[in-house]
């Protein structure tokens, strides 16, 4: 059974309209550096599992597309690079710290806004939405998949 997941990133550092100009529509998800959301990868994401594709630290954060998950976890390569913002001294490719998966492309939609979210009640026990929530990526039950997906196929108001 699918599992779902809704994963921030910022439209600076790759935005749906960007994703969906990569090659194979697929990106890496690098950079995360928090224990509880690298572990959710390491230990719960499956390939195949839906992904709400959630643009945050912007005018406007909301979902912008769907995604999956398009391969179990590996090693984050950032970690290693001496350039990189997510560089780790104390990670080494024996022991790595930090991990990534790949997250592909299913389909942009228009914005839902975060706004929208919270006026929904069929979200409101929803993770993103409990204060204090600053996780990049956070599990969504199959109901709140499935809310999001109508609040996405209504017809804009």
């Amino acid at each position: 059974m699918p599992q779902y997941w809704l994963m921030k990133i910022e439209p600076a550092e790759c935005s749906i309209d960007e994703l969906a100009r990569r090659p194979a529509q697929t990106v890496p998800w690098t950079g995360v550096r928090n224990y509880q959301a690298r572990n959710f990868m390491r230990d719960a994401m499956q390939v195949g599992d839906g992904v709400l594709y959630y643009h945050s630290s912007c005018p406007e954060p909301g979902v912008a597309g769907l995604a999956e998950v398009a391969s179990t976890a590996y090693p984050d390569a950032t970690q290693f690079d001496l350039g990189s913002p997510w560089f780790d001294p104390k990670s080494s490719p024996e022991q790595p710290r930090w991990l990534n998966v790949d997250v592909r492309l299913q389909r942009r939609t228009r914005l839902l806004p975060l706004a929208r979210m919270r006026s929904e009640p069929a979200l409101q026990s929803m993770v993103l939405l409990r204060p204090g929530s600053r996780l990049s990526i956070t599990p969504v039950t199959p109901q709140e998949w499935q809310a999001v997906l109508a609040l996405l196929d209504a017809p804009a108001a």
